[in-house]
């Protein structure tokens, strides 16, 4: 079906010196405007301004609407100073900077739809110039630990088990879910990191789709958050542990939450946190000094060390973290996945790993 289409796209238009798009139909009539595409067997153009004829026929729909014709309808189709690849893919750019949240590219993909992702520019960590195929060395501490330091990354959708897709300055591949798509650079700190990778998106738009009001994809509206499933519960508070080294800027500690969840923490174990204060416990070394003025730490009125925690959102965003110490009971303030960490401005010189012991019960689980 796909092959037939572009054959018919292929013998119908030819080019002119119009000045846009045109549909010239066989009842005499003329629509100007901007072609999208031979959607569902139907040829799409969004309509600009009316386009009288010699005979005076034109058409009277208003500019913006989308409007689709039959082949059988159409005479000839006229394209203006663009290529079939600009029908065939939609195209979007973005800049991906290194900070403590993906970055929202406000393209939602279908499962098996193929994208082609490249990728410019340069991010620097301090005095390191990172490119989007990142750098020899590896970081124990990024997304993707084993990639390399400062490389394009992206994942599809806001499971938080969705596997992380390795992109580099060029990628081509195909969609294995359907949901957002969200880009970072692997690289665990970025307190030291300026500038930023810009993103080209093609996406190859699906000719057989039965979604003729392709206006209303919402593709353009970065920033939406797409409902999330309901968990079903089981009435019984569970328990599990997890291991936080001292080099650790987040946890994932596998606990999906929602507002009004309820979990108790109860922490051991020492880490280094750093030379200058060296072995601490849970509760971090004293709350003094150059990071706790200026704030440099993620909870800055907490000691260097300190075992804290943040929700990551669906959206990408994180809450504000929040220091547990030895023991703390919480009740989650927002929607997301659960990480714990170290209350540190500075990991190179860190070491140890607390052992955490979660107990939580969701707001699911309840029993009505």
């Amino acid at each position: 079906m796909q092959k037939l289409a572009w054959a018919l796209v292929m013998v119908l238009l030819t080019v002119s010196f119009a000045a846009a798009d045109t549909i010239y139909l066989r009842d005499g009539r003329t629509v100007q405007g901007t072609l999208i595409g031979f959607i569902n067997g139907r040829f799409a153009i969004r309509v600009g301004l009316p386009r009288s004829t010699t005979t005076g026929v034109s058409t009277s729909a208003g500019a913006g609407e989308i409007q689709y014709f039959r082949p059988n309808e159409v005479d000839r189709v006229e394209i203006e100073g663009r290529s079939l690849d600009d029908l065939r893919f939609d195209l979007r750019t973005v800049e991906v900077t290194l900070g403590p949240n993906w970055i929202d590219t406000g393209v939602d993909v279908r499962r098996d739809e193929r994208l082609q992702v490249r990728a410019s520019g340069t991010i620097l960590a301090g005095r390191t110039r990172i490119t989007p195929d990142g750098l020899r060395q590896t970081d124990p501490t990024a997304p993707l630990p084993r990639a390399s330091e400062g490389l394009l990354i992206g994942v599809i959708g806001n499971d938080f088990n969705t596997p992380i897709i390795e992109i580099g300055s060029s990628r081509e591949f195909v969609a294995d879910r359907d949901g957002r798509l969200y880009l970072t650079a692997n690289r665990g700190s970025y307190t030291d990191a300026r500038g930023s990778f810009t993103v080209e998106i093609r996406r190859e738009r699906d000719l057989t789709t039965d979604d003729d009001n392709i206006s209303d994809r919402r593709r353009d509206r970065i920033g939406t958050v797409r409902p999330r499933r309901p968990r079903v519960g089981t009435g019984v508070p569970r328990e599990l542990e997890v291991e936080v080294p001292g080099t650790s800027r987040g946890v994932d500690s596998g606990i999906d939450v929602r507002v009004g969840d309820q979990l108790t923490f109860t922490a051991s174990g020492r880490v280094i946190a750093g030379r200058r204060i060296g072995e601490v416990g849970p509760e971090g070394g004293r709350a003094s000094g150059f990071g706790s003025i200026i704030g440099t730490r993620p909870v800055p009125t907490v000691g260097p060390g300190a075992l804290i925690s943040f929700i990551r959102m669906a959206d990408g965003q994180i809450s504000q973290p929040f220091p547990i110490g030895s023991q703390l009971t919480f009740t989650a303030n927002a929607d997301g996945r659960l990480f714990l960490a170290i209350n540190d401005d500075d990991y190179s010189d860190n070491g140890g790993a607390f052992q955490v012991r979660i107990r939580y019960a969701n707001t699911s689980d309840r029993q009505p």
